[in-house]
């Protein structure tokens, strides 16, 4: 804490992009810190430091070559951040020690440079911060203390801040020490009278986050709250968590959300500990979860407990155990009147577990292959609430006109003109999940996640035909050529590519060979709602 500690370090960084109060919004790297030691005892101040840090990308914004008058020489002579960071822990270590202190504490103008800037960057390039990146004085915020009647905190800079209470402009120096000096101006000037100001309410970073469960009488300040978009759909909270590495997510606060059919939709919700974390969540719209940008929105409290609230006793004691690790295995599990529903979740005792179990992912148990991926205290209140509320699957009753083969899965895939699946015809009655994985051999790999879907005839048997969606038009077309034809149980099978809309019209009874598609020989009957019906049973299945 900064009252018990010796010595301010006045810390100022600069990125490749937008700085000032846009800093860290565009995603770009790092080039400059600056610092200075202050002793909170003599009042003294020690060396001005000013580091060069080489980037990986060295391309420039307008902006930033006009404020840095930096040169792709300058940075290039740069030593890397993880090395600047080493020499600036030993550089500030040292200089406390030779002052007879023994401990210090970060001041920034704003948190951007720690929260927005320093936390994503290493946390994207997998390096370790300094433990002293992980609290900070922000001097707005104390100057507000003692200034009770100057702007809002967001619109001070060093030098409004200098001026509000009488002292001359620092002179003009270059990008990084100029606000360094304005800053250490103002901490002497608050350690003075008549202010005798204590620097001691100090923000601290996260090591990491809190999983947790969340009621749906606990209010959810919908100030707090964000959704992300794009996510990758094996993406845990985590994950999620290290996306917005930097700022402060409540406890239990990552709900994975889930679409109709119980799968991962690509959202999260996220619920932060206050607005001024919110707003910083805000400004990573766009940035990067690996290759793909993640798009950031508001949010509301109420859509937060939708997701994640919960009402049972049940969820909430299988999930109190600490240092748990969650997973999700997809093919498992049952409803309350006794039907599988394709889920089940393990808690684990401890990461090594976790880690040692995900190894099995996409493994035969039985005669099925078994997804396992991390999850969420929400996604298994999500799960179980709405297993506990309703029947797993709701449907039309079969056309009293035209005899329609029933997908063996509990939802189509939306229909696309896309060419990316494959239709498998001609499949022995007997033949499983395991026996098309062996037949589609090295083109296994491409087949999407839930892609393998089995067609049952009215009576719930085998149909002999299957629709597997693959990664791409591509991949598709390429099975359709390698397999066509090929044996299986010593019967051939005919292998066409083709889209899921045609997929859904043969569903319908229409037909579809490698000449072409035809539609159903009728139209079906105008049928009511499927919300008012409820089946007691469903052969619908899949993987």
């Amino acid at each position: 804490m900064a009252s018990h500690s010796d010595t301010l370090v006045v810390f100022f960084g600069a990125t490749a992009g937008a700085n000032g109060g846009k800093l860290g919004s565009d995603e770009r790297e790092i080039i400059l810190l600056v610092w200075q030691i202050v002793d909170l005892h003599e009042k003294k101040v020690g060396k001005l430091h000013r580091c060069l840090v080489k980037p990986d990308s060295l391309e420039r914004t307008d902006e930033c070559k006009e404020e840095t008058g930096l040169t792709v020489e300058d940075i290039l002579k740069a030593e890397p951040l993880d090395t600047v960071l080493q020499q600036f822990q030993q550089s500030v270590s040292s200089e406390v020690k030779s002052l007879g202190r023994s401990s210090f504490t970060l001041c920034v103008d704003s948190p951007l440079v720690i929260r927005q800037a320093l936390h994503p960057e290493t946390s994207t390039k997998n390096l370790v911060l300094p433990e002293c990146f992980f609290s900070f004085v922000d001097l707005k915020k104390d100057f507000q203390k003692c200034c009770p009647d100057a702007t809002a905190a967001q619109q001070l800079t060093p030098a409004s801040m200098l001026e509000y209470v009488g002292l001359p402009a620092v002179s003009e120096q270059s990008m990084g020490e100029t606000e360094v000096s304005s800053m250490v101006q103002l901490t002497l000037h608050l350690l003075a009278e008549p202010y005798n100001h204590k620097f001691s309410c100090v923000e601290t970073v996260k090591y990491k986050f809190d999983s947790g469960t969340c009621s749906k009488t606990e209010p959810v300040d919908s100030e707090t709250v964000i959704r992300a978009r794009g996510l990758p759909w094996q993406s845990s909270d985590q994950d999620i968590a290290r996306f917005f590495k930097g700022l402060s997510i409540a406890k239990g606060g990552v709900a994975l959300c889930l679409n109709a059919q119980g799968r991962r939709n690509g959202e999260a919700l996220v619920r932060f500990i206050n607005s001024e974390h919110r707003d910083l969540a805000l400004e990573r719209h766009k940035h990067h979860m690996g290759s793909r940008y993640i798009e950031v929105y508001k949010a509301t409290g109420e859509e937060f407990l939708k997701i994640a609230g919960g009402t049972s006793n049940e969820v909430a004691q299988f999930l109190s155990k600490e240092n748990q690790t969650v997973q999700r295995v997809c093919s498992l599990s049952s409803t309350p009147d006794g039907r599988p529903t394709g889920d089940a979740f393990v808690l684990f005792s401890c990461e090594e577990y976790a880690q040692n179990a995900l190894k099995k992912h996409k493994q035969i148990l039985g005669k099925r292959y078994i997804e396992l991926f991390r999850s969420t205290a929400a996604e298994v209140q999500q799960v179980l609430n709405r297993y506990m509320s309703a029947p797993l699957i709701s449907t039309l009753p079969p056309s009293p006109i035209v005899p329609v083969p029933v997908m063996a899965q509990p939802y189509l895939p939306a229909a696309s003109s896309s060419r990316d699946c494959v239709r498998l015809r001609g499949l022995p009655y007997t033949a499983g999940i395991e026996d098309i994985l062996e037949f589609m051999g090295e083109h296994t790999v491409d087949i999407k996640p839930h892609g393998v879907h089995m067609v049952l005839n009215q009576q719930g048997r085998p149909s002999g035909d299957a629709f597997i969606q693959m990664r791409s038009p591509d991949k598709s077309f390429m099975v359709a050529q390698k397999c066509h034809k090929k044996t299986m149980k010593d019967r051939y099978v005919e292998v066409f590519q083709c889209s899921t809309e045609e997929m859904s019209i043969v569903l319908m009874g229409g037909t579809l060979n490698r000449s072409g598609l035809s539609p159903p020989p009728c139209k079906l009957p105008c049928l009511s709602p499927p919300h008012s019906l409820r089946l007691p049973h469903s052969p619908l299945h899949a993987l």
